[in-house]
This record gives structure tokens, sequence and C-alpha cells, in this order.
């Protein structure tokens, strides 16, 4: 669903008029009518850093946070703001991964312990 805003050209709002209206949305939680909003913006200007920005920001998936992050970096490579929040997604996920590998070696531990407690005590017997 797009905009058209060619019904009152006089009254429709330029780019930037209406890259500001979703940022209102999407400051005021209205992320639905404020994705709109971005992606007419985007027709418009593909490469439009604060949009695609914001896009990342209103996402609905960690993954689409993610692939809005990466576009941003093909418009501009040197967004430091984009490049920090994908190290920190990578990083979070790296460690969540970590956290279940450790728990996993202690259970896995724990299971060889009992396994020897169990043979020595079946041996001794």
């Amino acid at each position: 669903m797009s905009f058209d805003f060619r019904e009152s050209e006089s009254q429709a709002p330029n780019r930037e008029e209406l890259l500001q209206l979703a940022i209102n949305a999407a400051r005021a939680g209205n992320s639905k009518p404020a994705r709109l909003m971005f992606e007419e913006v985007l027709k418009q200007d593909k490469n439009n850093e604060r949009a695609l920005m914001w896009l990342a920001k209103i996402a609905g998936s960690k993954a689409e946070r993610r692939e809005w992050l990466m576009r941003v970096l093909n418009v501009n490579p040197n967004n430091d703001v984009a490049r920090n929040a994908l190290k920190r997604m990578a990083y979070k996920r790296s460690a969540r991964d970590n956290r279940v590998l450790l728990t996993f070696g202690v259970l896995a531990g724990v299971l060889i312990v009992l396994a020897v407690v169990i043979v020595l005590a079946l041996v001794l017997k």
C-alpha cells in the first residue's frame, strides 16, 4: 500500500515533509503509517539514509532490522550508527550462543561425572 499524493499536488507534502511526518509517526509509536510513509520516501529516493535508519528502528524483527542496517551501509559505508548497531546485534547473538554452549558443556560434564560414579559404584560392589 502506498500513498498517492498526486490527487492534490498543491497540498502534497514534499519528500522532506513526508519524512518528518513519518519520523513523528514513528516517535508516537504509529509504526504502520510511519512505515508506509518511509517507503514512499524511498520510492522517491531509494538512498535516503534517514528513512532507511528509521525503518531499521521500527523493524518488526532482528532479521528485518539487520537488512535495513545493511542497506544503510550500502548507501553510506561510513555510517557509524548503523555499523555499531550491527556490531551490537552480532555481539548479542554471539553471547547468547556462548551461553548455550556453556550450559550444554556443564550439563555434559555433570552427566559424565554421574556416569563415572555409577560405573565405579557397580565395579566396587
